[in-house]
């Protein structure tokens, strides 16, 4: 569950506030409506924009090893979806305005956090399956209710190849197993799991083997990811501090909850050793990826909104400062991923989505 629940949760407070979108561009005989008419003034990142879907809530979309593909989850209806499942395809020529791409999971459960295993031919994500066909319920919210995400305790961590077998199971403990993604070196997986009792990072083989526990204190430490040289990770924590807040954490994690309006952003190295804060922001820091050379961490934040949307991409140093804002749209920006080559970043919006609930993926040339 890289969060894919968050955007869930907050995309229709997102939509109301949304206004402006850009005009769209559509060229001939060209299903691709997503160029420079995408980029909002002040985006100096981005030299060019593509949007890659078009309906539904898509997200946490990440290349393979050679940057050719990304692997993503989506909900989208008109897949015939009720939840979110997992899909790849290939990014040159891709017209998933009008064709469905290839999913990768089995169609049953909820699944989420899908990531290219080495060589490319094989992917990565947690599933619910095993717990039953449909897809588990999500927290029931009221008015008033604070914002929510649903810890299930049925994930497991799958590999499938490209046609949508599953080939091995990584995981197979009681609770939560999600959130693992891979070191760039291909012989290290990183995840959340509930094992401990606690939401704790842990590192495995990429055969599920050597598994090891990363972090240790109170709080949801999830949505890792590894420096381009695999020697660090990067991720977002939840940390309660005072008597009542490691109260409460506890009471919502036994009920397979927690509260995403509170996190912060660390990197540590792939032991756990030189725990380090870089934001301290305040309200919900999240979805970090390294820059390519190792320097900066791109994330998603809404710690400049009142009312806790919108939520913008930034750039910081590894010691926290620079801070420096790269979308300007009024809406959802998350889930960045540099290409391997460092030229392309892709990573969701709700921009131009006419005003509905949509979520899509992007995909920008970069520029420093």
């Amino acid at each position: 569950m890289k969060i894919s629940s968050l955007f869930s949760l907050l995309l229709p407070a997102l939509v109301i506030a949304s206004c402006g979108n850009p005009t769209t561009v559509k060229e001939e005989n060209s299903t691709e409506e997503v160029k420079d008419s995408l980029i909002f003034p002040g985006e100096k990142h981005f030299a060019s924009l593509r949007q890659l879907t078009f309906g539904g809530d898509n997200a946490e979309a990440y290349f393979s090893f050679d940057g050719s593909m990304l692997t993503f989850q989506s909900n989208n209806k008109a897949w015939g979806l009720n939840c979110d499942q997992i899909f790849t395809f290939t990014i040159e020529g891709a017209d998933l305005k009008d064709h469905k791409p290839q999913m990768i999971s089995i169609g049953k459960g909820r699944t989420t956090c899908s990531y290219f295993m080495p060589g490319d031919t094989s992917i990565l994500f947690a599933s619910t399956h095993l717990g039953g066909d449909d897809c588990p319920p999500v927290a029931e919210r009221k008015h008033g209710d604070p914002y929510l995400w649903n810890i299930y305790d049925t994930y497991d961590i799958f590999v499938s190849d490209l046609n949508g077998n599953i080939i091995q199971q990584l995981t197979n403990e009681p609770g939560y197993d999600a959130e693992a993604t891979l070191s760039p070196q291909g012989d290290k997986i990183v995840f959340t799991s509930t094992r401990s009792g606690d939401l704790e990072l842990y590192t495995m083989d990429i055969d599920g083997s050597n598994v090891k526990q990363i972090t240790n204190e109170l709080g949801y430490d999830g949505g890792a990811f590894f420096s381009t040289d695999g020697s660090k990770l990067v991720f977002r924590s939840s940390r309660p501090k005072t008597p009542e807040e490691q109260a409460h954490y506890k009471e919502l994690l036994s009920k397979g909850l927690v509260a995403p309006t509170e996190m912060e952003v660390y990197i540590c190295n792939v032991d756990g050793s030189e725990m380090q804060q870089v934001t301290h922001l305040g309200q919900a820091n999240w979805a970090p990826y390294f820059t390519p050379d190792g320097k900066r961490i791109i994330f998603s934040s809404n710690h400049e909104s009142e009312r806790g949307f919108p939520f913008h991409l930034y750039l910081v140093n590894l010691d926290g400062s620079g801070l420096e804002k790269i979308t300007q749209d009024d809406g959802f920006d998350a889930f960045p991923m540099f290409s391997p080559d460092g030229k392309y970043l892709v990573f969701s919006s709700n921009r131009n989505n006419g005003g509905n609930h949509d979520t899509n993926l992007f995909i920008a040339e970069w520029k420093d």
